[in-house]
């Protein structure tokens, strides 16, 4: 029946009185053959002329859109030991709500009254300034003083000198009347004498004569040694503003000094004022860094440190945040060869780990379960793993996304491309050809006014 053996069963048997027979053995299956065979070519050749849009797929994560809304970690600036917990894994928390506080480690800050101390220097060091300040000021009205001292006493020697010259002048008007009242005693004198000799004087007259001439010569010496001592007072007057000008001017230096040195005293006492008012705010700012808050609000996600006692260096990480007001997006990575294709502000689906999808990636408007989104992003650079990292996020034009989406879980993106024949897509998939450069309308257009224009 088989027809296995040389022995047809159909010669001693009609199989045609059996219904499998009469359904097998009919003349037309090989007609019904060539139907099927050439409707499904005519609809392979259909369906190879269908559109098909180019796409790039890629796997990524769902991220936020702005990287303050995206979770981080909390770290303290300071070195310290956790002394108390105030929340809990979970918990919600506000902004400048206080999560745990710590206290110091380093020596230099144990001093509870370290602030109070601080703050009992500068006052200290204020009145110091202060008191700097006054000793300037005295010792300016002091070289003020010893300025107008110096003056008055430079003008009453420069006058005892004009005294002097002008004594000088006098007794010498009066030495060259001396000597003139001389030569006329000398010359009567004489006169008297060879009068006498000739009998016409006495006696008497020569001898008075002789007085009045000894008379004149005595005032001519006496005028004359007058002369001298004004000279020296001349002199002694020009010594005497020497004298002045040397004596003032060393203790103008020393007071000058003085005045400098307090003046220094001063700055050098407000710089450490000055120092010490940093410290005080340093010292006030690290205390108020004892307790760690929640710098926006959130939900606390892990605490990497824990327990009571516990020490840590500056900028350890203490706790995991996650913002509470966030705007979705997902970040994919594509390969070097992908990346010219892709631009800003083209769309894209997205497929979430989770909620069921029927994808036909060269169908979108027949695929069920995937969520538009558009690019705002591309990296620029190269990840660690070679490929580029492109960011997207919800489409305005589509349907929202899951309410129930986290941060941090898995997607799949599919970038649209341009439209081609699925015969053109087949064979370019055969021979691995990267997908048709694509620009973007909008680009194209805003190129073709740019060209109008020119």
């Amino acid at each position: 029946m088989l027809n296995i053996s040389h022995n047809n069963v159909s010669k001693y048997l009609d199989l045609k009185q059996f219904k499998s027979g009469r359904a097998t053995l009919h003349t037309n299956h090989h007609k019904l053959f060539k139907r099927v065979l050439l409707i499904s070519s005519v609809l392979v050749i259909i369906i190879l002329f269908l559109p098909w849009t180019q796409n790039v797929t890629s796997k990524g994560l769902v991220t936020t859109l702005k990287p303050d809304q995206r979770p981080q970690t909390l770290q303290s600036p300071i070195p310290g030991r956790i002394d108390a917990w105030f929340v809990q894994e979970g918990d919600f928390v506000k902004q400048g709500d206080t999560i745990l506080k710590i206290s110091e480690i380093k020596s230099d800050y144990f001093d509870a009254q370290l602030t109070k101390r601080t703050g009992d220097q500068i006052k200290a060091k204020s009145a110091s300034v202060e008191a700097y300040q006054s000793k300037v000021k005295a010792l300016k009205n002091q070289y003020a003083s010893l300025q107008q001292e110096r003056k008055l006493k430079l003008e009453q020697a420069k006058n005892k000198y004009l005294q002097s010259q002008l004594k000088v002048e006098s007794d010498s008007i009066d030495l060259e009347a001396a000597k003139t009242k001389a030569a006329i005693a000398k010359t009567q004198f004489e006169r008297t004498v060879s009068l006498q000799e000739q009998g016409l004087k006495a006696v008497k007259d020569v001898e008075e004569y002789r007085n009045k001439l000894q008379e004149a010569e005595a005032k001519l010496i006496s005028q004359e040694n007058k002369w001298l001592s004004a000279k020296n007072e001349v002199i002694n007057a020009e010594l005497n503003i020497s004298t002045i000008k040397a004596t003032y001017g060393d203790k103008l230096s020393k007071a000058q000094s003085d005045l400098y040195t307090a003046q220094s005293s001063a700055l050098d006492t407000e710089a450490q004022v000055s120092k010490l008012e940093n410290s005080l705010a340093n010292y006030e700012k690290r205390n108020s860094l004892q307790y760690i808050t929640a710098p926006q609000d959130g939900y606390i996600n892990k605490a990497i440190k824990s327990g009571i006692g516990e020490t840590f260096k500056e900028g350890e990480p203490l706790v995991g945040i996650m913002p509470s007001n966030y705007e979705l997006a997902v970040e994919m990575w594509v390969r070097p060869i992908d990346l010219p294709l892709l631009h800003k502000g083209e769309h894209v689906q997205v497929e979430f780990e989770g909620w069921p999808a029927i994808v036909f990636s060269g169908w979108p408007n027949v695929s069920y379960g995937t969520y538009g989104a558009e690019i705002v992003a591309i990296e620029n650079f190269a990840s660690n793993n070679g490929m580029y990292r492109v960011l997207i996020t919800r489409d305005p034009d589509y349907g929202p996304w899951p309410k129930a989406l986290r941060v941090g879980s898995g997607a799949k993106t599919i970038a649209l491309l341009e439209d081609v024949p699925i015969w053109f897509e087949l064979w370019r998939q055969i021979n691995s050809f990267p997908p048709n450069f694509y620009t973007p309308k909008e680009q194209h257009t805003s190129k073709e006014k740019n060209t109008k224009k020119q």
